[in-house]
């Protein structure tokens, strides 16, 4: 019984130990976050930053660089490959150099010893869109393969079982890893309906007037194809022109790939492009972002980190267009401003 007042003043006082809230300790991760990022540096180097993809990446990579106190800077090689090698030396060189170096490659290896070089100097290498044979710290990008697989698919529906079965490719060219792998992926179908045939695949190089000629006179020695796959949005627009010329739209389907940029849901809404497999450039620049951030605070040195963070793709046509499929190039540099 005398143990009974003492344990009444026990339970009391846990009673009022749980009523009353705890005072949390700071938190100590955004003095973290900060003491990783702030003042770091990352420059995009794209093919060209005269096309949607690169001024999408640009705007999203400024805006969250920027934001968590870091410095954003882009070169543009314009298409040219030593223009290209001469802006990542210049930026390994320089003085302070760059923590982050994202890279939009023109093919499978002609930067690979400047990328052995960035890693050596302490600066890590994230690969964007297009793979190289070297492993980076970072893949961020389609898996062409699967995409070409998709584009296949959509073609071969596109044309149905009573067409002609004959399909035309408009390339890229012949180096660059998004064209061979590609192709690659397509076959990789095709080799499921024996009886669809390509029956030409000229080169584009990526130009929209090649694009043009070259679809052309494929339609003249093949008036019988059902579908043509060209392999980017950017020259595909030459592609739609030939048919066009030709009098065959409606009758040749029209299959790409892009970003998803406002042209490509403007084109399947005309009939232009029957197909498009886009790759959620917005969802790749989060993914951009978030490995960045990652990689800053890994503690891990350049070269000792490999991974692949492969975007989401899916076929569209115009009866999947809903609001927002697309984003709008423009009204995304009118905000940034």
């Amino acid at each position: 019984m005398k143990l009974k007042p003492l344990f009444t003043a026990v339970a009391a006082a846990a009673m009022l130990a749980f009523a009353m809230p705890a005072m949390a300790e700071d938190d100590p991760g955004p003095a973290a976050y900060a003491a990783a990022l702030n003042g770091k540096r990352v420059a995009l180097v794209p093919m060209a930053m005269g096309f949607d993809l690169a001024q999408g990446w640009a705007s999203y990579l400024k805006r969250e660089v920027e934001g968590w106190g870091g410095v954003f800077e882009t070169r543009d090689p314009n298409w040219s490959i030593e223009a290209g090698a001469q802006a990542i030396t210049d930026l390994i060189n320089a003085e302070p150099h760059p923590d982050v170096l994202v890279v939009h490659a023109p093919d499978l290896n002609s930067y690979v010893k400047l990328f052995k070089k960035a890693q050596e100097k302490g600066i890590y290498v994230i690969l964007i869109d297009n793979p190289a044979n070297f492993a980076a710290d970072a893949f961020i990008g389609s898996d062409w393969n699967r995409l070409g697989q998709l584009e296949a698919e959509a073609a071969v529906k596109a044309c149905g079982p009573n067409s002609s079965k004959q399909l035309g490719l408009v390339q890229g060219d012949q180096v660059n890893a998004s064209s061979l792998y590609q192709y690659a992926g397509i076959m990789k179908v095709l080799e499921k309906y024996p009886d669809f045939k390509v029956v030409a695949k000229p080169d584009s190089n990526w130009d929209a007037t090649t694009a043009r000629n070259v679809t052309t006179t494929m339609l003249q020695q093949n008036p019988d194809i059902c579908a043509i796959i060209d392999f980017w949005d950017g020259d595909a627009s030459g592609t739609a022109a030939a048919i066009r010329d030709a009098g065959k739209e409606g009758k040749v389907a029209l299959v790409t790939t892009g970003g998803g940029e406002k042209v490509d849901c403007d084109k399947l809404e005309s009939g232009e492009f029957t197909a498009v497999v886009m790759t959620e450039l917005q969802r790749q620049s989060s993914d951009m972002n978030a490995i960045i951030k990652l990689l800053l605070q890994s503690g891990q040195p350049p070269g000792t980190i490999k991974s692949y963070i492969y975007t989401l793709e899916q076929a569209y046509t115009k009866a999947d267009l809903k609001p927002g499929t697309c984003w709008d190039v423009k009204a995304l540099q009118a905000a940034a401003q």
